[in-house]
């Protein structure tokens, strides 16, 4: 196979697809519980693109990972589920291969027929995936004759299925990879002001970019979640036995600096809610200040940084929020990203321009009910 140039976008509806093979990465990474899928809304924003592609007569090979397998095959991570539960949304059959490269797939894609679907197993379940492996990214794309990019959640990442794979298949960008690109184009690229963004979450690792692209932006950024205890280990303030990515302080540090470079207010967390041990009954408490005492964790923002927050929120004109400001699955830590969520809906009823990004955000908006009242709700996860 030639080695072409990387993805240019190219749409859809510009490509003739009859009888090809077409590959299509999408973005199944939903919560599961005991497998059963708690929320298919990523599998729902999919379905514009498969119906097309499906009435044009292509042979409809689908790619995703579901959760962190960490390249080897665990059952729980297994995307049979999200088979079952798209061919309930498509109202017709959808074949499902048990693994996504070598003879199993290419006996299953083999068997297609223009109109038919076919879900290939967890990429993940594959360590070069991650790694961008160029054997493993040809052998995905010998599954395709055209490649099809509707993973907007995966877009800012370098693996085979996304990158790699992109070298040896012509390629064009789905209809909700479109629709997201027009909307953060259109209120990002010209917000109303003040413009403020809302980061949270576990690593800032995971959001080192998405800070970096936003503060060139943004008049305001808030911080929350297990990466704020990072920013403040960077600012030399005590953090208990709280989450701390060592090997990134200094980037926490730039950050800050950055922020200060480019007059965009940056705030932390003012206090906390602790806990000695991670678990859904422990005893909590609030911390008084920034500080957190050397035998605490961690697990939520505390009461006056959520009033603060909610202050903030509400005198915003356009609000992109990414990443829970605690521990949310467990329901005593999901104060602060329900906090969050309600003041966002309310900006929104203001006349405010709201947009809700990655899949922790978007759970807690189908945990409170409150997804209808923002204006966006992206896919994108870290990619927005």
């Amino acid at each position: 196979m030639t080695d072409k140039p990387a993805l240019k976008l190219k749409r859809i509806q510009e490509m003739s697809v009859k009888g090809k093979r077409v590959l299509v990465r999408v973005d199944y990474n939903v919560p599961m519980k005991a497998a059963k899928i708690e929320d298919n809304a990523r599998i729902r924003e999919t379905l514009k693109t498969l119906e097309h592609l499906i009435s044009e007569g292509a042979k409809v090979v689908l790619i995703a990972h579901l959760g962190r397998p960490k390249g080897k095959v665990e059952p729980k991570y297994s995307l049979k589920p999200v088979a079952a539960e798209l061919a309930k949304l498509l109202k017709k059959p959808v074949a499902f291969a048990e693994d996504c490269v070598g003879p199993v797939a290419e006996k299953a894609v083999a068997a297609l027929k223009p109109g038919d679907v076919l879900l290939l197993e967890n990429l993940r379940f594959h360590a070069e995936e991650e790694a961008n492996d160029p054997a493993f990214a040809a052998a995905l794309a010998k599954n395709g004759d055209l490649f099809i990019q509707d993973a907007f959640g995966a877009l800012h990442r370098a693996h085979a299925s996304t990158a790699g794979v992109t070298r040896h298949l012509s390629g064009a960008i789905g209809f909700l990879v479109q629709r997201e690109l027009e909307f953060l184009d259109r209120v990002i690229g010209n917000p109303q002001r003040p413009f403020l963004a809302i980061i949270g979450g576990a690593k800032v690792s995971d959001k080192l970019a998405v800070l970096d692209k936003l503060l060139e932006r943004v008049d305001g950024l808030l911080i929350g979640g297990a990466m704020a205890y990072t920013f403040l280990a960077a600012q030399g303030i005590n953090i208990g036995k709280s989450l701390l990515e060592k090997d990134q302080i200094d980037a926490a540090k730039a950050i800050i600096e950055k922020a200060y470079n480019k007059k965009v207010e940056c705030l932390l967390p003012a206090d906390h809610l602790v806990v000695r041990e991670i678990k859904p009954d422990a005893e909590t408490s609030v911390t008084q200040a920034m500080a957190i005492p050397s035998d605490m964790i961690g697990v939520d923002v505390g009461p006056h940084t959520i009033e603060f927050f909610t202050e903030h929120i509400s005198k915003a004109q356009t609000i992109f929020w990414n990443g829970p400001m605690g521990i949310f699955e467990m329901p005593a830590f999901a104060h602060g990203s329900q906090a969050v969520a309600k003041a966002m809906a309310a900006a929104t009823a203001k006349g405010a321009t709201t947009i809700v990004g990655g899949g922790d955000s978007l759970s807690v908006l189908a945990k409170t009910g409150l997804a209808s009242k923002m204006s966006h709700c992206s896919t994108g996860g870290g990619a927005s």
